[in-house]
């Protein structure tokens, strides 16, 4: 179904685009009247998106944190993962930024094009710049959660949530199951509820697409491709750095290791969900890597839930786009607030195709960084392209910390025991 929705989507949006344009052209006052009605269906369906994104991201984040908590407790090895993770993520999200600003820099959108796409999918949406260090670290934590949830404040809202989640790992086991349970099956239903608004995507990008395609005529779909690639390449250059800590941390050879993991990547670029690439990681993990499958069982599955190593690359680049396009630039303190943001997300993201958790990955950050998300209805139609890197990606990420993994714990069993002093 997903595959048939993003074929679906892509062809209302060149469509709306292709529309848009020729309305453009025409300048009928009654035409464009009418597309303008049309235009608020497209406003009405991201709408619907969005109003998911608070609820969706607490109670992932709770679920994540417990469940991060409990595989820490069952021993080294999984502490070791989390420590790993924890440190490539934040790596990725500063490659991200780096990778984003020299990118736009060597090839930066063209500001009259960017000008008037923004005005078909946004409107009067304005960048939010902040007052100074002092405001921003008493926005840390709110005094109003709900406020906060209402208003939009994601950064309080994830620390709220994250401490909220390692509060409730000190509770007796039964209360803390209870509570897992209950904000696990509230994240099931956003979900669900982002299924029912994606059946009508198509429309809802169609309707985005004209307001564009009447703004900016056919430039949008130039902007559109250049963003897609732009987001790719920023994905790929972290790819490859996974080959190379498979090189160094776990001493398999980059062909060795390439080779090896081929056919799991390509089961990532055709169902682009990790959960649905786990089977052919374990089976290349253990038989194409040598990886003992003790390790392989424990680590590949808390992978998948937890480590999503080109999720904050990919969201990142995303917001850095939009930016570029309204012409924005983030202060030093939005970017740390991305940057944590970016993180949490990426542990509590659901690992299903893009087009599922796209807004709801990206719009957090988004508003951390003090951007407007209305651009988001529109790109998640090419959103298919930058997903089938993104799959790839966390898919090499896994399976590089696995086998860097697995070394090590070979390495501490073949160590020579401490000499006891001699009496």
């Amino acid at each position: 179904m997903i595959r048939t929705l993003q074929t679906f989507v892509l062809v209302f949006l060149v469509a709306g685009i292709a529309l848009g344009a020729w309305l453009q052209a025409l300048d009928n006052e009654a035409l464009n009247r009418a597309a303008a009605i049309v235009e608020a269906f497209g406003g009405v369906w991201l709408n619907a998106l969005r109003m998911t994104v608070a609820p969706l991201v607490f109670a992932l984040l709770v679920s994540a944190v417990a469940s991060v908590a409990d595989a820490v407790s069952t021993g080294r090895l999984a502490m070791r993962a989390v420590l790993i993770f924890t440190a490539l993520l934040y790596f990725a999200a500063i490659y991200a930024i780096v990778a984003a600003q020299g990118l736009l820099a060597i090839w930066p959108v063209d500001p009259e094009a960017a000008r008037a796409f923004v005005a078909g999918a946004a409107g009067e949406a304005t960048p939010i710049r902040i007052a100074g260090f002092a405001d921003w670290l008493q926005s840390l934590l709110p005094v109003n959660v709900i406020r906060a949830a209402s208003e939009d404040a994601i950064l309080p809202l994830t620390v709220f949530a994250i401490l909220f989640g390692f509060a409730a790992t000190r509770l007796k086991r039964e209360q803390r199951e209870l509570i897992v349970n209950f904000f696990t099956a509230v994240s099931d239903a956003m979900v669900v509820i982002i299924h029912w608004v994606l059946v009508a995507a198509p429309l809802g990008v169609f309707a985005l697409a004209l307001g564009v395609g009447r703004h900016a005529g056919f430039g949008a779909a130039a902007l559109l491709a250049q963003y897609a690639i732009f987001v790719s390449i920023c994905i790929i250059g972290v790819t490859v750095f996974a080959y190379v800590f498979a090189a160094v941390w776990g001493r398999v050879s980059i062909p060795r290791f390439a080779a090896a993991i081929a056919p799991a990547q390509v089961v990532a670029a055709s169902t682009q969900s990790s959960i649905a690439t786990l089977p052919a990681m374990l089976e290349t993990a253990r038989d194409r890597l040598a990886v003992p499958k003790r390790i392989a069982d424990l680590i590949l599955p808390m992978a998948v839930a937890v480590f999503r190593f080109t999720s904050p690359v990919g969201n990142l680049a995303v917001c850095f786009f939009i930016a570029a396009l309204y012409g924005f630039e983030p202060s030093a303190l939005q970017i740390v607030g991305a940057i944590f943001v970016a993180y949490a997300i990426s542990i509590g993201a659901v690992g299903l195709p893009g087009q599922v958790s796209f807004i709801t990955s990206i719009a957090p950050i988004c508003i951390a960084l003090g951007l407007p998300t209305e651009l988001l209805g529109v790109l998640i139609a090419v959103e298919v392209v930058p997903d089938i890197f993104r799959t790839i990606g966390n898919v090499t990420g896994d399976l590089a910390v696995t086998t860097a993994l697995a070394r090590e714990e070979a390495d501490s069993a073949t160590a020579p025991a401490p000499q006891s002093p001699a009496s």
